[in-house]
């Protein structure tokens, strides 16, 4: 086996326990900074892919990823902490441990979902195209499982990483004109959600969601 395949198989399984180590995260600190090298690991996966199978536009879409993932969102997301004067841990709706064994259980489902599309994918990356969807199925039980809006935002960013790393493993890649937009639509999403906290810290004096079901009742 190259080495380069060997290299997006580490990549791979990183992106995976970068996944649960974000799932088990209790300090908003720390997630973002794993949100950071969740975004680095999958930088260097796709330039390592690009190198692996010619295809020169995921030259591209790496330094899109490197700047958007892992220099400009994290640097936005500490700035937001800081303006909003955050210090408190993550709260879950579910204790680490019952949420750890449910991520468990959504690998195991991730992969026998995968393995049918990998045997018709004719891609040589087809084979991490399991942990690709692990990663967005536990991206998606991070953000339904947190109490707080920043913590559901990182999830929300963390499942379109592993949704990007699933269209490198089954198709190479997308076009670049959709990779653009998907980027145009996160920045905007971005800010949006910024003024979203500005708005609810300043309603609630708390980033609680539960707290926006008062609205639903007035």
């Amino acid at each position: 086996m190259p080495i380069a395949q060997q290299l997006i198989n580490l990549f791979a399984a990183l992106l995976l326990l970068i996944a649960f180590a974000m799932l088990s995260q209790r300090r908003i600190l720390s997630l973002i900074n794993l949100f950071a090298l969740q975004g680095l690991i999958l930088t260097l996966s796709i330039a390592d892919s690009a190198w692996l199978t010619h295809q020169h536009h995921l030259y591209y879409s790496a330094a899109l990823t490197l700047l958007l993932k892992v220099l400009f969102l994290p640097w936005l997301l500490h700035r937001l902490i800081r303006k909003l004067e955050i210090k408190w841990d993550v709260e879950t709706l579910i204790n680490i441990p019952t949420t750890m064994l449910i991520g468990i259980v959504l690998v195991v489902f991730a992969f026998n979902l995968a393995l049918p599309i990998s045997l018709l994918s004719g891609t040589i990356l087809r084979n991490t195209l399991g942990i690709a969807m692990a990663s967005v199925l536990l991206s998606f039980l991070m953000m339904i499982t947190r109490r707080k809006a920043i913590p559901q935002v990182i999830g929300f960013l963390a499942m379109e990483n592993g949704l990007f790393f699933a269209a490198t493993s089954a198709t190479y890649g997308m076009p670049m004109v959709v990779e653009l937009g998907i980027a145009l639509d996160v920045l905007v999403g971005a800010f949006i959600f910024g003024i979203f906290f500005f708005h609810i810290r300043e309603t609630f004096d708390s980033l609680e969601i539960r707290h926006m079901e008062k609205l639903k009742e007035d």
